[in-house]
């Protein structure tokens, strides 16, 4: 048996004995290991995620390339992962004092990513968004689309609740709702709709998947495969997405992984982030 087979039944015993010894959590990991679960748990509370060791992922604050972040403010994300050979789910979590979960002109969300090669591969693409020939894959969360997904209204008056409205036209009587010339009315106080433009709401899905080939490149993949929630806790956030395996990468498999994390409330959104290197990634076989 060799080294990672080791340390993959290691951290299955452990997951074992926490079940075992009335849900005491695991020692901390010192890398990211996807143990086996099926199925795997979407919700962020789900008691399944308190028995997989934590992996604590150091963030740098992205200086790189414009929009640089200059000043550092998510210091780490804990992460935690399952897998069921098919697909793998990362559960992340982190403090967060403020709740930043409706994106206006100059006011940001809170998010964070998940970043993974597009091949599994030995050499690595650039942990700053992949290479031109080795693409990477993102996957982002953000706390303005899980706003949308858990109900919240597609009105000015949702978007903006300390507004004094008295009146706008497209709500007037004589205008039927939901009619041509409603909607027609309503376009003209929502100018980036008219555009098509609609990036920030309503969201069905509180994930996009894109594909990165370097800083400044990204794109949504044509084929959205990932699934993802977050909620709100006493000190910040915990978030669990859920993916396919990249190519190439199966149980018993390795790979790198690398996070990102967003705070809205001091001004962080697009290049201007928190950012980790790559991290070492371990997909359990199972039993």
């Amino acid at each position: 048996m060799n080294t990672q087979d080791l340390r993959l039944v290691a951290a299955s015993v452990l997951l074992s004995l926490a079940a075992a010894c009335g849900g005491h959590p695991p020692p901390a990991a010192v890398e990211v290991v996807a143990l086996r679960a099926d199925p795997l748990p979407e919700d962020p509370a789900d008691p399944a995620w308190r028995a997989v060791p934590a992996f604590r992922a150091e963030l740098l604050l992205q200086d790189l390339v414009e929009p640089r972040l200059l000043a550092a403010s998510t210091p780490a994300v804990e992460v935690r992962a399952l897998s069921d050979g098919r697909s793998v789910a990362f559960h992340l979590a982190w403090e967060d004092r403020t709740a930043d979960d409706l994106q206006q002109a100059a006011h940001f969300s809170d998010a964070c990513a998940v970043q993974l090669p597009q091949t599994t591969e030995a050499d690595v693409p650039d942990p700053q968004m992949g290479n031109p020939e080795r693409p990477v894959e993102i996957t982002v969360w953000k706390a303005s689309w899980q706003a949308w997904v858990d109900g919240r209204k597609d009105d000015i008056r949702s978007i903006y609740p300390n507004a004094a409205i008295d009146h706008y036209p497209f709500e007037a009587p004589a205008l039927v709702p939901g009619s041509d010339a409603q909607h027609e009315m309503a376009l003209r106080y929502a100018p980036a709709r008219r555009l098509g433009n609609v990036l920030e709401g309503p969201r069905e899905r509180a994930v996009e998947d894109l594909l990165g080939r370097g800083p400044g490149t990204l794109e949504p993949l044509l084929e959205q495969r990932s699934r993802g929630r977050g909620a709100r806790t006493a000190t910040g956030w915990q978030v669990v997405i859920v993916r396919p395996l990249p190519s190439r990468l199966a149980p018993g498999g390795r790979s790198e992984i690398a996070f990102a994390v967003w705070d809205g409330d001091k001004q962080e959104v697009g290049a201007r982030k928190m950012r980790s290197a790559w991290v070492p990634l371990a997909v359990e076989t199972g039993v």
